[in-house]
């Protein structure tokens, strides 16, 4: 119990440390992602990554905490796939290739004699979708790490009940992590965890999850799954089904993701965060209430009718904008093709009326036409002073 704590105090303190560390090479080397036209670094995820590791790591090297040898073989997959985020964090590579990389770490930490070869497949897609679910999440600042903090304590309490403390004192650190990072990761100080980030906690909390759940059948498992993880799904679920509406692709980022139609809705950035946050409270709860038998599979049913309301109602709120009006043929007047303007109808009627204005060449990507050599010149009529008489000549 008292390593638990200190391990957990560990974990905030250092993921605080790290990501206020890491957030100026992040800025100076250009890692970081465009919100509301304003630079926000990507390491904070690195920051969580580190700290989760090198705490759970000790536990298990001073034996005060064992972790066993599937939750290091899951300790180990979730680097590489928190590496493989950090790649595309640097090198912007496209999403196909981490959600790959991803399924095939997945396939090899999942429980196949418990689960069995169809089950684990199952549990393989669920795996990445719920990172890739996560990685949707980060477009608000403090919302994935809000709700993969409360995830984590929900799975690492579903652990506990299966007295499983290997699964239980990772997914403390990692809750602890992600609270240190929110320290720095709130919007007041905004930084981002990035694919790094977000990648590494969507995939350990759902392959612990299914870890915890190997074994069970797969209906009551499937409601479980879905209650903990009720915020991703129907982030990913919103995303997918507005731009199937709108005939948008699905790879391209719009703001289309739960947070930006909250902010359309008048909630601030910090509101934002909570709203997310407590989202996630209430399905774990509900999770972990199924999970403990304390309520049946109702409780999971709840969540799903709720989400169903709630993403039925926002998918009523505009966030691609309005459309700009077609042109139609032959309204705008030919320009030129390179370094000139497109003068409209009313432009060329009043060069029309009061001919070709001062610089209307220029403008027209023509060159002004200089006067032949010895050619009279008009003499240069002086301005009238503001205040002098007008002088009027006889005829």
């Amino acid at each position: 119990m008292l390593y638990g704590i200190a391990s957990a105090a560990t974990a905030l303190l250092l993921a605080g440390l790290l990501t206020g560390l890491l957030r100026v090479p992040a800025l100076r080397l250009g890692i970081v992602d465009r919100r509301r036209s304003r630079p926000v670094p990507l390491l904070g995820g690195a920051a969580v990554v580190l700290a989760t590791c090198l705490v759970a790591v000790a536990g298990d090297w001073t034996r005060l905490a064992p972790l066993g040898t599937g939750v290091m073989r899951l300790l180990t997959a979730g680097g590489c796939v928190a590496a493989l985020g950090l790649a595309a964090d640097v090198w912007r590579i496209k999403t196909r290739l981490p959600a790959v990389g991803t399924a095939v770490a997945a396939a090899c930490v999942v429980p196949y004699d418990e689960t069995g070869v169809p089950g684990g497949v199952l549990a393989v897609g669920w795996i990445t979708a719920v990172a890739l679910a996560f990685r949707g999440l980060d477009h608000v600042d403090g919302g994935a790490g809000a709700v993969g903090a409360v995830t984590a304590f929900g799975v690492g309490a579903c652990a506990a009940v299966e007295v499983l403390d290997g699964p239980a004192a990772l997914l403390s650190a990692l809750a602890a992590a992600l609270a240190g990072f929110l320290l720095r990761g709130w919007p007041s100080a905004p930084v981002g965890l990035g694919a790094c980030g977000s990648l590494f906690t969507g995939f350990m909390l759902a392959a612990a999850a299914v870890f915890t759940r190997a074994g069970y059948g797969l209906a009551p498992s499937a409601a479980v799954l879905f209650a903990l993880f009720a915020v991703p799904v129907a982030d990913a679920v919103l995303v997918v089904v507005s731009r199937r509406l709108a005939r948008r692709p699905l790879g391209r980022r719009g703001p289309d993701h739960l947070g930006h139609r909250l902010r359309r809705l008048g909630l601030t950035p910090q509101g934002t965060a909570v709203l997310l946050g407590a989202g996630a409270f209430g399905g774990g709860l509900a999770g972990v209430s199924v999970h403990a038998g304390w309520t049946g599979a109702a409780a999971a049913a709840w969540v799903a009718g709720v989400l169903a309301v709630v993403v039925g109602g926002l998918l009523r709120v505009p966030v691609y904008g309005p459309r700009g009006p077609r042109r139609r043929p032959g309204r705008a007047l030919p320009g030129p093709q390179r370094g000139g303007e497109r003068r409209t109808g009313p432009q060329r009627g009043a060069e029309r009326r009061m001919g070709p204005q001062p610089g209307a060449e220029q403008r027209a990507g023509r060159r002004p036409e200089r006067p032949a050599a010895g050619a009279i010149r008009p003499p240069r009529r002086a301005a009238p002073q503001v205040g002098a008489p007008l002088r009027v000549r006889n005829r």
